[in-house]
């Protein structure tokens, strides 16, 4: 039996308000053959050093070296350093903290409700949308892809495959995903299953004669570092963890080059925009090539957080080298696209961000381009976001980091001569002007991004350890929930059999027994009862609570799946019902509960949900996994 999975929401208002500009333009606007097709390909924890065009000796990327050599290219385009952040910078036009999205974890990874995504705005204005692969902005209602504006959506869950949120024991072969709210297999690498799904969604809105937005937001490269084999021989000089990352990316490249051609054979190419970035800087090529920048992903300095973007665009005149070097960021990508497609900002929707349509197009003048601009990028992983935590504050060439460093990156690229004391007025502007960015932002960092419960439309909800709200990080891969993550040691001598463990108390169990500091943060809509079933393992397993999994099989890479390791018995004895702080209800741990199933009658709003296992020494963990069920 698959595992409970939820549909998203839009806001009555929200919805009255797309509806109402979409009737509006609906005359107003072009025909739909003169709208452009979009195809945005992002990748994940691919640096701007990762690729031939940019000067990397050893990775193969011969067909998006075309793209470049046929494109508008921006030289100073910054996203947030990590992934699920810059997502929601890029999709809604707002900084990645205004939208909730500061980290990758801990609930902080779900763009709130409030936000308006690009494909809202282009499924209002007449197009097919598609997300494809990645999404980490939220797996349950109200945050998934589904009702925020994406007609098709095929993905994994999380943020990369094998991930908690994920479907179980998935790795980066003949994986399952999610297809518009179903759970379908799926044969091949996920590279290459995720492109065929957009592939086929391009040869559908092309026969329809129907504008699109095909979305293609990859796990790769990002670890564990699998590739199909043929890729991973292309590297034979290279460490087996560099070989599989340059691998991964020539995959990417080879389904960059199948589709465009697919553009070229569906006549569609010419008035197709088509988009080549990465979500932040690399996360193991800079062993091998960095561009001459200092840090790599989740740094605040240069390599963390700028990115190549590609735009090629034969209707407009984007097909050869066009080389721009001013500031920008990802918050100008819906403004821009909204102004390229003509589709309208609702009424009270303001962006962070600036069309940068000056910079893209080779026959725009620049000279009224706001030179002097500034813009943040922060590294927030953490619980709550704290000020000049890993933050560059941009303008220009400058960037004062930290609010102690200042480099100029024209004359000091690497970031290696801090000059705060030689400028100290340029630092205080620039100061300034984050002090007053931070001032109008704070208040809203107290909205915590809520899992709705009882909703009619999403009765069911299934909830995992990956959303836990906490200041450590949670278990947000299944190596964790099969290490037993937070229960306490896997003991090295655990039984001759290594592939069946049992977690252990410590030796000191009775003086430092340990506690669950987590929740997950829900909304209940509709108060009543619910029947709450609290998990070790997730429904897909279906599993007993106590008993230990033996690892799976491997995947060709440098990196054991995460399923390939040994699933460790943990010894709970009993499970309790933790609402709001409170224990409200406990029950027994037999040896053959795959899970235990509570009753609880919750009143409307907020609540904290934090049922847990207990062992008989006292110590417990959080169920990794819980399924809550609106009862009639």
């Amino acid at each position: 039996m698959p595992r409970l999975r939820s549909l998203l929401p839009v806001s009555l208002s929200l919805l009255l308000s797309l509806s109402a500009f979409a009737a509006a333009t609906a005359t107003a606007t072009a025909a739909p053959t003169a709208k452009p097709n979009i195809v945005f390909v992002m990748t994940d924890d691919q640096g701007y050093g990762d690729l031939g065009f940019t000067g990397n000796p050893v990775v193969k990327t011969p067909h998006i070296d075309r793209l470049a050599a046929e494109s508008s290219q921006l030289k100073d385009y910054h996203v947030a350093p990590t992934c699920s952040p810059t997502r929601a910078a890029l999709l809604t036009g707002h900084w990645t903290d205004r939208t909730g999205v500061w980290h990758t974890v801990n609930g902080r990874s779900m763009l709130r409700e409030n936000e308006v995504t690009l494909g809202q705005l282009l499924k209002a204005h007449g197009y097919a949308t598609g997300l494809f692969g990645k999404w980490h902005l939220g797996d349950n209602y109200p945050y998934r892809p589904e009702n925020r504006g994406f007609t098709e959506v095929y993905r994994h869950g999380g943020g990369g495959v094998g991930q908690t949120p994920d479907l179980w024991n998935n790795a980066y072969f003949d994986g399952s995903y999610f297809h518009n709210g179903r759970i379908v297999a799926a044969k091949g690498f996920c590279t290459d299953v995720f492109f065929a799904e957009a592939q086929r969604f391009i040869r559908e809105q092309a026969a329809a004669k129907k504008p699109f937005l095909a979305y293609i937001a990859l796990n790769a490269p990002h670890s564990p570092f699998h590739a199909p084999k043929k890729y991973l021989d292309l590297y034979p000089g290279q460490t087996p963890e560099l070989a599989s990352f340059f691998g991964m990316i020539t995959n990417i490249d080879d389904n960059v080059g199948t589709t465009r051609a697919l553009l070229s054979e569906l006549g569609i190419a010419d008035n197709t925009l088509f988009i080549f970035t990465t979500d932040n800087g690399t996360a193991t090529g800079e062993k091998i090539f960095n561009a001459g920048m200092r840090g790599k992903k989740g740094s605040e300095y240069e390599g963390g957080h700028r990115v190549p973007l590609l735009a090629h665009w034969p209707a407009a005149g984007w097909t050869k080298p066009h080389v721009n070097d001013t500031l920008c960021h990802a918050v100008d990508i819906v403004p821009t696209l909204l102004e390229l497609t003509g589709a309208p900002t609702p009424a009270g929707l303001k962006f962070d961000g600036i069309s940068i349509r000056p910079l893209l197009d080779p026959a725009a003048k620049n000279s009224a381009w706001p030179h002097e601009r500034m813009l943040v990028t922060d590294s927030q992983r953490v619980r709550d976001p704290l000020k000049w935590k890993q933050t560059a504050v941009m303008s220009g060439p400058w960037r004062l980091v930290n609010n102690t460093e200042l480099y100029e990156i024209r004359t000091d690229p690497g970031q290696q001569r801090n000059v705060i004391t030689d400028q100290p007025t340029r630092a205080a502007k620039m100061r300034a002007f984050y002090d007053a960015w931070w001032a109008e932002l704070a208040p809203t960092f107290a909205q915590t991004t809520e899992i709705y419960l009882g909703h009619p439309d999403h009765p069911s909800v299934s909830l995992t350890g990956h959303d836990w709200i906490q200041e450590a990080l949670p278990p947000w891969n299944q190596q964790h929930i099969r290490e037993a993550d937070g229960f306490a040691l896997a003991s090295p001598e655990s039984g001759k059999n290594q592939s069946v463990k049992t977690a252990v108390v410590p030796a000191n169990a009775t003086s430092a027994k340990s506690a669950h500091a987590g929740h997950w943060a829900v909304k209940v809509v509709t108060a009543g009862r619910y029947e709450i079933s609290v998990r070790r393992w997730p429904v897909e397993a279906n599993h007993p609570i106590t008993a230990a999994l033996p690892p799976g099989a491997n995947v060709p890479g440098s990196d054991l799946a995460f399923r390939a390791r040994p699933g460790i018995a943990v010894p709970a004895t009993t499970a309790t019902l933790r609402v709001d702080g409170r224990d409200l209800a406990s029950a027994p741990v037999r040896a053959t509960d795959t899970a235990v199933t509570f009753t609880a009658t919750l009143t409307a709003g907020s609540h904290q949900l934090a049922p847990v296992f207990q062992s008989a020494d006292g110590h417990e963990v959080g169920a990794y996994y819980a399924v809550v069920t609106n009862l009639p």
